[in-house]
């Protein structure tokens, strides 16, 4: 998925697909929504900085300062809301 130059945001099952086809793909193991990746022991904060870069490489977001904290990325219902509000940020998403 290439989000370079994204004109609009993407939505939220495109955005948790292409998360869960990302961890499935790097655990070797299916993955739910809603599932803690953390506490579950399957991944550890280093794999949320690889978790980063996939997403700002995906969605063409840019993660940066409070952003950062490991509770966006705890879960794919999480790491979705996060990619859609920078991306509704990014894209100047306004109601007309």
């Amino acid at each position: 998925m290439d989000a370079t130059h994204r004109t609009t945001a993407p939505d939220a099952d495109a955005v948790a697909k292409e998360v869960l086809r990302f961890l499935e793909t790097k655990t070797k193991r299916s993955w739910e929504p809603e599932q803690d990746l953390f506490a579950s022991g399957g991944l550890s904060s280093l794999f949320a900085m690889e978790l980063v870069v996939h997403l700002e490489k995906s969605f063409g977001v840019a993660i940066r300062g409070a952003d950062l904290r490991l509770d966006n990325f705890r879960t794919v219902q999480a790491m979705t809301a996060l990619v859609l509000r920078l991306t509704d940020a990014a894209t100047g998403s306004v109601g007309e």
